[in-house]
C-alpha cells in the first residue's frame, strides 16, 4: 500500500454522515467490547466471494445483490429471514435458467441497519427532532433520537443471530427444489392475460429443465434429514453485505488474519501473509454520500481486503471515478471492486456511457452492476415514498443497452426487495405497478417499510422473468426477441 494504512487512520480524515454520541466513553466501552466478540465470517468465506467475483468480471457469473433498504431489530424474525432468503433464492434460479451462469448470491442483510440522512435534523408534527439514523444508531420514535452506543452492540448479535439462522437454512436443505419449484409458483396477481401467458411459458419451460435435471440424477439420493447430502441443486454460496457507513463499528470488527489458500507464497520455515479482513459482513460498499476522495470512508475502505461496492451516480464525474478506484485499488486487482451505478431513469443515458468509457481508458478491472432503485424514489400525493415500476424497468433494460453499445456489459443487479408478508399473508405494497398493477391509492394497504419502499415478492418476479428472457434471448444470439419486446411493453406501463 503506498501510503500508510491501520484501521484506525481513517480518525484522521473528515467523517461524513458522523454520529455524535452524547457520552464518549460510553461509546468506547461498547466498541472495546465488540472488539473481543468473535467475526461474523471468515477469511475463506470472503476470499471465495472475490474468486466469485472475479469470474463476473469475467462474464463467467452474474451478481445478485439484494435485500432491504435498511434492516430493523423488529423484523430479525424466523418468518422474515426464511421471506427474504427464499425471495432471493427464486430470483437466482430464474436468473440461472435464462443466463446459463452461476449467480453470486449477495444479500442486503445481517448488517444493514445504519441509514445516511442529507440532513442532521428532521420536523415530525411541530418538534424537529434528530433524523432517524437506523436501528443501529437510534429509535424510530420521536422520543428516542438520542444516538445510544448500545444499539451498536445489538446491531452485532442481531447480524449474528440473522447470519445464524441463514446459515441454517441453507445447511439444511432450503436452497433444494422442493421449496422453490416453479410449479408452486402463483401467477394469479397478474392482471394482463398476455403477460401471464408469458410469466407461464417461461416458468413451464424452467419447471420441464428442472424435471429433466431431477431425472437425470441430479436431485437423487436420500433425503438430508436421513443421513443424505444437499446435493447439487441444494448447494448455495450466500454472501452478506451493508453499506459500511459507521467506521467505528467497523473498525472494531477489523482483524488482522493470515490470507488463507496462499499456496506458495511463504517457505515453511515463514508464516503466512496477513490481511486486514473486516469481518462485519463479507462485502461492503461506500455510498454516494461518504465516497469522498479525502474522507474518512475511502481512507477505510481502501486497506481491507474484502470486494468492495462504490455507489456511482449523476454527481460524480469520470475523472473522479477514476481517481477514486487509483486510491481504493491501487494495484488494479481482479475481484476487488464493484461499481452500483445509481442514476434514476431520467439520467442514465446521459452518464453511463462516459462512466464506462473513462473506467475502461483508466485500464481498472471492475464489475458493473445495476441499482434502478434509489434513482428512482418519488413522494405519492399521500406523502409516502413510492417508486414506478416501469422507472425500475426503464433504468435497468436501458444499463443493459448502453452497455452492449459500448463494448462492455452489465454484470448483475442491485435490488431492494422483500418477500415479506402481513398477518393475512399479504405481500407489501410500496412500489407501484407491475404485473399486479398496483395503483397508488393501494400503497397504503400493507405499506410496512420505514426507509424506502421495496419491490414485493409479485414484482420481484416480474423483474426476475424480464431480466432472465433477455439474457436467455441475448444467449441464443436474438438480436431482436419477440418475447422480449412483450415483456418489456407490458411492464413498462405506468401505474396511477
Amino acid at each position: 500500500m503506498s501510503q500508510c494504512w491501520s484501521p484506525t487512520s481513517w480518525t484522521n480524515k473528515e467523517i461524513a454522515q458522523n454520529v455524535k454520541y452524547p457520552d464518549e466513553d460510553h461509546l468506547q466501552r461498547v466498541l472495546s467490547k465488540i472488539q473481543k466478540l468473535p467475526p461474523l465470517v471468515t477469511p475463506s468465506e470472503i476470499e471465495r466471494l472475490r474468486h466469485q467475483l472475479c469470474l463476473v468480471q469475467d462474464q463467467k457469473a452474474f451478481i445478485l445483490h439484494a435485500g432491504d433498504c435498511a434492516e430493523s431489530f423488529e423484523a430479525c424474525t424466523e418468518e422474515n429471514i426464511r421471506a427474504k432468503i427464499g425471495l432471493i433464492l427464486t430470483f437466482s434460479l430464474i436468473l440461472i435458467w435464462g443466463a446459463r451462469l452461476p449467480v453470486v448470491r449477495i444479500g442486503r442483510i445481517a448488517g444493514q441497519y445504519a441509514k445516511p440522512r442529507s440532513s442532521g435534523y428532521e420536523k415530525i408534527g411541530d418538534k424537529q427532532v434528530l433524523s432517524f439514523r437506523g436501528d443501529n444508531v437510534n429509535g424510530l420514535s420521536p422520543d428516542d433520537r438520542t444516538p445510544d452506543p448500545e444499539r451498536l452492540l445489538s446491531a452485532y448479535f442481531y447480524s449474528t443471530t440473522t447470519l445464524n439462522h441463514i446459515r441454517a437454512l441453507l445447511t439444511s436443505g432450503f436452497a433444494s427444489l422442493h421449496f422453490h419449484h416453479p410449479r408452486d409458483w402463483s401467477l394469479s396477481h397478474v392482471r394482463s392475460p398476455t403477460l401471464k401467458s408469458q410469466f407461464e411459458r417461461i416458468s413451464t419451460s424452467l419447471a420441464d429443465a428442472l424435471d429433466f435435471s431431477s431425472t437425470v440424477g441430479a436431485g437423487d439420493g436420500q433425503p438430508y434429514e436421513e443421513g443424505g447430502g444437499r446435493g447439487i441443486l441444494g448447494e448455495v454460496d450466500f454472501y452478506t453485505s451493508h453499506e459500511g457507513l459507521m467506521l467505528p463499528y467497523e473498525e472494531a470488527l477489523t482483524r488482522h488474519l493470515p490470507v488463507p489458500n496462499t499456496k506458495g507464497a511463504f517457505s515453511a520455515q515463514s508464516k503466512p501473509p496477513k490481511a486486514y479482513y473486516n469481518t462485519s459482513a463479507h462485502f461492503l460498499w461506500i455510498g454516494d454520500r461518504t465516497r469522498q476522495l479525502t474522507g474518512a470512508h475511502v481512507e477505510y475502505f481502501r486497506g481491507i481486503r474484502n470486494p468492495i461496492g462504490i455507489k456511482v451516480g449523476p454527481s460524480m464525474e469520470g475523472g473522479e471515478l477514476v481517481r477514486l478506484l487509483d486510491i481504493v485499488n491501487v494495484d488494479k486487482n481482479k475481484g476487488r471492486v464493484t461499481l452500483i451505478t445509481r442514476y434514476g431513469a431520467g439520467k442514465v443515458n446521459s452518464y453511463l456511457a462516459s462512466h464506462i468509457r473513462a473506467v475502461r481508458e483508466s485500464g481498472h478491472p471492475v464489475a458493473w452492476i445495476c441499482d434502478p432503485m434509489h434513482g428512482n424514489t418519488q413522494t405519492s400525493t399521500s406523502g409516502l415514498k413510492t417508486r414506478q415500476f416501469s422507472d425500475i424497468v426503464s433504468e435497468l433494460t436501458s444499463c443493459l443497452r448502453i452497455h452492449a453499445a459500448n463494448a462492455s456489459a452489465l454484470n448483475g443487479v442491485s435490488l431492494e426487495f422483500t418477500g415479506e408478508l402481513n398477518d393475512e399473508g399479504f405481500s407489501v405494497t410500496e412500489c407501484l405497478g407491475g404485473s399486479m398493477e398496483l395503483a397508488e391509492k393501494e400503497l397504503g394497504l400493507r405499506y410496512q417499510s420505514f426507509c424506502d419502499p421495496r419491490l414485493n415478492f409479485e414484482q420481484s418476479l416480474d423483474l426476475a422473468f424480464l431480466v432472465s428472457n433477455h439474457m436467455k434471448e441475448l444467449r441464443q444470439g436474438n438480436t431482436d426477441p419477440k418475447y422480449g419486446d412483450i415483456l418489456l411493453s407490458e411492464l413498462s406501463r405506468r401505474s396511477s
